[in-house]
């Protein structure tokens, strides 16, 4: 049974719109039904005749895309909205949407604010509906080895944590150019109050804790603006305390020259450690005390089963980005359609980030800026 899906926002030209379709179209378990897929009623409509949806499920405004699909027979009306607009325009359409009976998939961060974040959760907790947030790497097979690896203890206590997101894509001002991915993101009046820290240092964070199994406690940041001109950070760096008192260090840069999207991620227990990067996303290096460093590939028989699960092809055949956030959206219908069915989800398949990641992450965001804007050097991580 496929899940009749709508998408907010994600028109012609939108890059992460087409990543959030191709990725729902990936297992043939959504149905891309309706959407109001631009502020412009005709961009929306344009787009709609493109995808081949019917003219009278494509809206002029998201209000009219909850309101009419709302009043839709059960068996016709979309059952998750996937909203993929700028982060100001996060939290209302979500929030409607959860309160009109529909699951919510969100693009990261949460919301534009962390009081938004937490109302957020309050109202998806009243309404009983799902929320699935899409921090991509997360999904990536050997980053799931990495998270379960952690978790056997086969490390031993973690002491030590790097993660880095190195970009080179602002390294001008071109936010003063036509670009329009620049133009909003560094924007504080559609971004919030961070820049490189929301847009990418989220991941980071996300992925930190997400593999180290620990959470952040305390933090000591230094937030950049690199480029002449510019109003939100494009540059940071922060030393973190985890919650079993081991240390950390996130970097975060837009202004790296010559760099793509190597996230990168390494962790250190008293037995060993691993080391994670997308550039290689198919591998993870594990590191011994005394034995030689091992190379774990995905697809292997040795895997464990989030790894497994995760991975669609044999060894030896590149799974990428568009294949991890497609386990995000799999995963979340996998968890729907169980719910739906009176059965219960398999771990593996409730393994997505979602309101707790959320809230979080904004809360990450607010500690930060405010660290780097204080004398302090070392300041509680507050949620």
């Amino acid at each position: 049974m496929k899940l009749r899906l709508a998408m907010i926002g994600g028109g012609q030209g939108a890059f992460i719109g087409a990543i959030h379709r191709l990725a729902a179209a990936l297992d043939g378990l959504y149905e891309l039904t309706a959407g109001a897929f631009s502020s412009d009623a005709e961009k929306s409509r344009a787009t709609g005749v493109l995808l081949g949806l019917p003219t009278d499920r494509v809206y002029s405004t998201y209000q009219e895309l909850i309101a009419q699909e709302k009043q839709r027979p059960a068996a016709e009306r979309v059952q998750v909205i996937a909203i993929v607009t700028p982060n100001y325009l996060h939290f209302e359409p979500a929030r409607q949407a959860l309160e009109n009976g529909f699951h919510v998939i969100l693009d990261k961060p949460m919301t534009f604010s962390l009081a938004e974040a937490r109302q957020l959760q309050q109202i998806a907790a009243a309404s009983g509906k799902k929320l699935l947030l899409t921090h991509t790497y997360t999904g990536y097979p050997m980053v799931k080895e990495a998270r379960q690896l952690v978790a056997s203890g086969a490390l031993g206590a973690l002491r030590k944590v790097y993660v880095e997101y190195p970009q080179g894509w602002l390294s001008s001002f071109a936010e003063g150019t036509d670009n329009k991915q620049a133009a909003w993101r560094t924007d504080p009046a559609r971004s919030g109050v961070a820049g490189a820290m929301g847009d990418i240092g989220t991941h980071a964070f996300n992925l930190l804790e997400y593999v180290s199994g620990l959470q952040v406690a305390k933090l000591c940041a230094d937030i950049n603006i690199v480029v002449a001109g510019r109003q939100l950070d494009d540059d940071g760096a922060v030393l973190l305390k985890l919650s079993n008192g081991a240390s950390a260090v996130l970097t975060a840069t837009q202004i790296a020259a010559g760099e793509e999207n190597n996230v990168r991620i390494r962790v250190y227990g008293e037995k060993g450690g691993l080391e994670w990067q997308q550039v290689d996303a198919n591998t993870l290096q594990v590191k011994w005390l005394d034995k030689p460093v091992e190379i774990w590939r995905a697809g292997t028989g040795y895997v464990g089963s989030y790894a497994r699960h995760n991975t669609r092809t044999p060894a030896g055949h590149p799974e990428g980005y568009l294949e991890a956030f497609a386990n995000l959206y799999r995963n979340f219908a996998l968890s729907l359609q169980a719910e739906l069915s009176g059965q219960t989800a398999s771990p593996e398949a409730l393994d997505y980030p979602g309101l707790e990641e959320g809230v979080r992450g904004m809360a990450f965001i607010e500690n930060v800026i405010a660290s780097g804007q204080s004398d302090k050097k070392w300041t509680d991580f507050t949620v």
